[in-house]
């Protein structure tokens, strides 16, 4: 019997239905699916822009029509062509999905089935009798197929008068935020991410000289210009940074509220946590008490908490309860389209790109919620990297329970967007793995507003939207490494942060001897190779404790003495 034929969505790949139905090659049995997504999603991005998620759908949808394997299949002693099972579907979107750039490895096959289940509400796919709108769809058997109608969405578009009166609106016809005359001459057109020292001072200078015939006396600055010159750096930065011609797609120069920013910049705590003047916006003790227990487990100085099995669960639910009863994610609506178009910098070799894009953009949210967001990225960080913490979930990880726990509660569309959860989570996941520079206070954005505050006080430039009078970041991109080599990278990485919790351990000197012991013998059952690292021989790891070695001194061989016989 012949081998099924393999047939792909020709429509929505744009090949003729004849390119289609030639025979494939011959292969191995069981070799009729491919072994990794086909189409090329995972080498191609969406550029920013704005409905990037819709355009992200878009890509999904297209690529799995044009790349999921169809073939004939039995089902109750009949035949059926061009399908699949709901089985063979998540296995194949589950690949394309962890292989691409804009959701990452850290896509659960449960994220996976309920992708399929919104391709089955939104028609684009059907089960095999026609039926759709439904999420009837689970990780079995069950026969699938294409309709012949397009799946894609389309994009919304405004009136052209629509748009203008937005911009007329929102910037001044002489010094527009996003149509700066200094900026356009000054700036290197291509991405702006090469700004030397060198050309810092030229460009200082040639302002000086331009301006030096109006300048005058140093000028009074009010509080609106102020507010002015925060909002024009830090959108200055936040362009240069991304590498766009405009922002005005992505953000509204009125969103950006320059209070926000100077209250985040300055209340702050030793560890660079906001801190609060009214406290009724604050989280409740409550949950800043369970927050603590969690983050610092089992080390909680409070011993009046209750120790039985279960408690925390218990704990950790009460504070995902509170999280999840928010009005609106901790990023906020207004700011959806802005970081869902960040995450097209979430790359190896663009890491640096993103991290200073986040921490800008982080700066935009009002204190109260850039505080939650703080206060728990720091608890979920710790949580997953702690060994000692229980297990939260029957079926997941601590880093995974994070991930899908929160990450609605982070980031979410105002109108429901299909693929928001599966965004979310990959914009959680990075923002865990690089919290404390994400979340941190950008030094070189108070510089460059004195700077620029200072030139306008001395009349070098006349309005606070003029001018370009502090460096720009510089970025030296590297070469883009293989797979095999961020991978490599990753696991050293990773082995770097066990050898530090390793060494924690070991100069603890609150903890006792006892405990310590145990604990560094789970380490050794959890971790040989690095443990043996630390304590190559038995002596190494007895000068820890002031021990003796535990290895034994060779006894001594004695020659056996030769008994003669009494026979003669």
């Amino acid at each position: 019997m012949a081998g099924p034929t393999v047939v792909r969505g020709c429509a929505a790949a744009g090949v003729s239905e004849a390119e289609c139905r030639l025979p494939p090659p011959c292969r191995a049995p069981g070799a009729d699916r491919p072994s990794g997504p086909v189409g090329g999603m995972e080498n191609q991005g969406v550029p920013p822009g704005p409905y990037r998620a819709t355009r992200l759908w878009n890509e999904v949808t297209t690529s799995f029509r044009a790349g999921m394997p169809l073939r004939k299949h039995r089902q109750h002693f009949k035949k059926y062509g061009n399908c699949f099972t709901a089985g063979e579907a998540v296995d194949w979107l589950y690949d394309l999905l962890r292989n691409n750039n804009n959701f990452g490895p850290e896509v659960t096959r449960q994220q996976t089935i309920q992708l399929l289940r919104k391709f089955l509400k939104n028609h684009v796919i059907e089960d095999i009798k026609g039926k759709w709108g439904s999420e009837n769809l689970d990780d079995n058997s069950q026969l699938f197929r294409f309709p012949a109608n397009s799946p894609l969405k389309t994009l919304p578009r405004r009136h052209p008068e629509l748009r203008k009166n937005r911009i007329e609106n929102f910037s001044k016809d002489k010094d527009s935020i996003f149509k700066l005359r200094n900026l356009s001459r000054r700036t290197p057109k291509k991405h702006g991410l090469h700004f030397s020292q060198e050309n810092a001072e030229k460009m200082n200078c040639e302002i000086i000289n331009e301006d030096q015939e109006n300048s005058v006396d140093n000028r009074e600055i009010s509080q609106k210009d102020v507010e002015e010159v925060w909002r024009y750096v830090i959108l200055i930065y936040l362009q240069t940074i991304l590498g766009v011609s405009s922002l005005e797609e992505v953000i509204n120069p009125k969103q950006v509220i320059p209070q926000y920013i100077m209250y985040n910049m300055t209340n702050t705590s030793k560890h660079g946590v906001v801190t609060l003047q009214d406290k009724s916006d604050d989280l409740p003790h409550w949950v800043l008490s369970a927050m603590k227990c969690l983050a610092n487990w089992p080390r909680s100085n409070d011993m009046n908490n209750p120790t039985y099995v279960g408690f925390e669960r218990d704990v950790f639910r009460t504070i995902a309860d509170y999280f999840l009863d928010l009005p609106e994610p901790l990023l906020t609506f207004e700011y959806y389209e802005l970081f869902v178009n960040i995450l097209g910098l979430l790359q190896p070799h663009l890491e640096r790109v993103a991290i200073d894009a986040l921490q800008l953009c982080c700066l935009l949210l009002p204190p109260p919620n850039r505080r939650r967001l703080q206060l728990l990225m720091r608890m979920i960080s710790r949580m997953s990297q702690n060994v000692d913490m229980p297990q939260l979930h029957d079926a997941m990880g601590t880093r995974s329970l994070m991930i899908h726990t929160f990450s609605r509660c982070v980031l979410r569309c105002a109108e429901e967007v299909d693929l928001d959860e599966l965004l979310a989570a990959r914009l959680v996941s990075f923002l865990m793995d690089h919290q404390q520079e994400i979340l941190q206070v950008p030094s070189y954005l108070q510089t460059a507003v004195e700077k620029h505050l200072d030139y306008l006080r001395k009349g070098h430039i006349k309005n606070p939207g003029d001018g370009v009078i502090a460096l720009l970041p510089t970025y030296s991109y590297c070469k883009q490494i293989s797979a095999q080599e961020f991978d490599e990278q990753k696991v050293s990485t990773s082995q770097a942060a066990v050898a530090e919790l390793l060494e924690n351990i070991i100069k603890n000197k609150s903890l006792p001897v006892k405990e310590k012991r145990k604990k560094l013998k789970q380490f050794q059952k959890e971790y040989p190779l690095i443990y043996q690292k630390r304590f190559p021989t038995s002596e190494s790891e007895a000068a820890l404790f002031g021990d003796k070695p535990t290895i034994k001194q060779p006894m001594l061989i004695l020659r056996k003495p030769k008994f003669r016989t009494l026979r003669y």
